[in-house]
């Protein structure tokens, strides 16, 4: 086995360059959010305005802004469910539940409208073009409904998650807006970095948790206030509860919490967190919040990850939750510092989580993973994938890079962006070096945190370190090779 991984590895590296780009800003400076809004318990509605302060970091002018409206994918008649089929009885667990976003009113602009394939953006028409560096402040009032769902965007039987429930700006690029449908797996969403600024209300009884430390601004018997503040984040989540006991610690200065309901050994869990949080900083680069917080909830996925926040499934077993809360963490690093277009190119933030969260394990075989078996394993089940579909369909589209919506299944995108992303990373390590592919990592992380990097911006870091990888990337990407 060695020897056909190592022939296949000097072919992929004669191969030619795989060319992907986008365009890059004039600046480095993003836009702003400021987010008030309340939970409402009975009605499970979070209502509220967003105030958008957008700047126009292009050269190109521009008349209208385009806004992500994820909530609405919840929705009875969406043409693109959040969940696949195979989920729907353990997702929503009390029966056929909907929510939505309704948006009430736009301020400061000539006119709006709900549009995209599935109601799932927001026009919004300027009063005035507007010249690049210019800014422009806009408010828009919403009402998103919350389905009970175990999924990122919805009321669980123990939990209340806030992930993705408000209008987000739509990515610019090559001189328009990108518009992109919901998928039932991978991640479907993708935005630039901004700051951040929440306002919520909430009723007293539940214990809040976030993408940044809260400050409470005023306690009811009731209700209670807080506020937020992150800068250079990709996206601002909440989970609440009613049964969250709090854990917190503090390492080199960044705040770490951990809120669960039911975990006998919460301690060790948070350890595990500053441990993750310490080797990732040695390989990578320095974290990139103020505070991390992990907060137990119901998911019917393992985990997800926002920046600063990890949601973890409350089903989980031991070693499930740990190689969970590994991918959370590098998640950190890898879409949330370092975002990349996941709906075109999702193998690459996916399986660099993953392979990060291998290499962990490596480096801590205490914990009871081991590195070769869980890369054996991915090479097995990219296999089995191979020889299944190969056999049912008489040949096999093995391509990394495709959009969300080319993968026939969850299994496919599975066996392809995860475990043939997994071999990808460990042949490239095999073959170029353990010093030069982590500092390949670290080289990508520098030159694109905080910005959405492209398959090339990866190849450029690593061939900083002396090595010519562009075949190596198109032989895995486009699917030429053989493994």
């Amino acid at each position: 086995m060695k020897k056909i991984l190592s022939w296949a590895v000097a072919f992929f590296l004669l191969m030619g360059i795989f060319p992907l780009s986008a365009c890059k800003k004039t600046t480095d400076r993003g836009s702003r959010y400021e987010i008030t809004a309340e939970y409402r318990d009975e009605a499970k509605t979070l209502a509220g305005t967003v105030k958008v302060e957008f700047l126009n970091e292009y050269e190109k002018e521009i008349s209208l802004l385009k806004f992500d409206l994820y909530p609405n994918a919840y929705r009875k008649n969406a043409l693109y469910k959040p969940i696949s089929e195979n989920y729907f009885t353990s997702a929503y667990y009390a029966g056929e539940s909907y929510g939505d976003i309704t948006i009430t009113s736009v301020a400061g602009v000539k006119n709006w409208s709900i549009d995209g394939e599935d109601e799932n953006i927001l026009i919004v028409h300027l009063l005035r073009p507007l010249a690049s560096n210019a800014k422009v402040t806009l408010d828009i009032s919403f009402v998103t409904s919350l389905a009970k769902v175990n999924h990122a965007t919805g009321v669980t039987p123990r939990s209340v998650n806030l992930g993705h429930v408000f209008p987000s700006l739509c990515v610019y690029r090559d001189g328009e807006f990108v518009e992109h449908a919901y998928t039932a797996f991978g991640n479907p969403f993708i935005s630039e970095c901004a700051d951040y600024k929440v306002n919520l209300t909430a009723p007293s009884n539940y214990v809040v948790v976030a993408s940044a430390p809260s400050v409470i601004t005023k306690g009811l018997e009731s209700k209670t206030k807080y506020a937020f503040s992150l800068n250079d984040a990709r996206d601002f989540a909440l989970t609440l509860s009613k049964e969250y006991e709090v854990l917190k610690t503090e390492r080199n200065g960044v705040k770490l919490e951990y809120a669960y309901y039911d975990d006998k050994d919460a301690k060790s869990r948070l350890d595990f967190v500053s441990t993750l949080l310490a080797y990732y900083e040695k390989q990578f680069g320095k974290y990139p919040y103020p505070s991390f917080s992990l907060s137990q909830t119901g998911l019917i996925y393992a985990e997800t990850a926002y920046p600063g926040l990890v949601m973890l499934s409350d089903s989980l077993g031991e070693e499930e939750s740990m190689r969970s809360i590994a991918r959370g963490v590098a998640r950190q690093w890898w879409y949330g510092a370092v975002g990349h277009d996941s709906v075109q190119e999702s193998w690459q933030g996916e399986s660099l989580a993953e392979y990060s969260a291998i290499t962990f394990f490596e480096e801590y075989p205490e914990f009871g993973l081991k590195k070769e078996d869980l890369v054996k394993n991915a090479l097995r089940e990219y296999r089995s994938y191979f020889s299944v579909y190969g056999s049912i369909f008489g040949g096999v589209d093995t391509r990394m890079s495709r959009p969300l919506s080319e993968f026939s299944s969850e299994y496919e995108y599975c066996r392809l962006a995860v475990d043939k992303g997994v071999i990808l990373w460990d042949t490239l390590r095999k073959s170029i070096g353990d010093k030069k592919f982590f500092q390949g990592l670290k080289n990508y992380y520098k030159a694109e945190k905080y910005r959405i990097a492209t398959p090339n911006d990866l190849i450029t870091a690593f061939e900083k370190t002396g090595v010519s990888v562009e075949g190596f990337f198109d032989s895995f990407l486009s699917g030429k090779g053989v493994i």
